[in-house]
């Protein structure tokens, strides 16, 4: 089971990682700064949310470790690690079509709500990695 222990932490290429599943009880760390930015993340057995400058950036229930997260314009991704069916919600451009893909697979297009929040589901594995990439249609 890999998860993030320090809650969030910069990678070597420039990527975010974030989210230990494993907590029985919610832990946050705030103020984290990574290029600029500052990330606020919480999480435990039953969710993990990550927010940027105050911002809602990415929510799943129950709880998962993200790795190597990647903002684009254009596109969204990241590998998670978690335990069962996962629902994630991540933030976008408003009312915009997106393709999920995850590890290889298209979910579809989906089209973001007013907010720009997009709401799709991944079956995962605590022992490995589920790639996921959301891409602007």
């Amino acid at each position: 089971m890999e998860v993030v222990k320090s809650l969030i932490q910069s990678e070597k290429d420039g990527t975010l990682s974030f989210g230990d599943f494993s907590l029985r009880e919610k832990q946050k760390k705030s103020d984290f700064k990574h290029e600029g930015d500052l990330y606020k993340v919480k999480c435990f057995s039953e969710i993990t949310r990550l927010e940027k400058n105050e911002t809602f950036v990415y929510e799943s229930v129950p709880g998962t470790a993200v790795f190597n997260l990647k903002i684009s314009e254009k596109e969204i991704s990241f590998s998670l690690t978690g335990k069962g069916d996962i629902q994630i919600t991540v933030e976008l451009q408003a009312e915009k079509e997106y393709e999920v893909i995850v590890s290889g697979e298209s979910l579809g297009v989906m089209k973001t709500n007013l907010g720009g929040k997009l709401t799709f589901s991944v079956e995962a594995d605590e022992d490995s990695k589920k790639d996921v990439k959301i891409v602007e249609k």
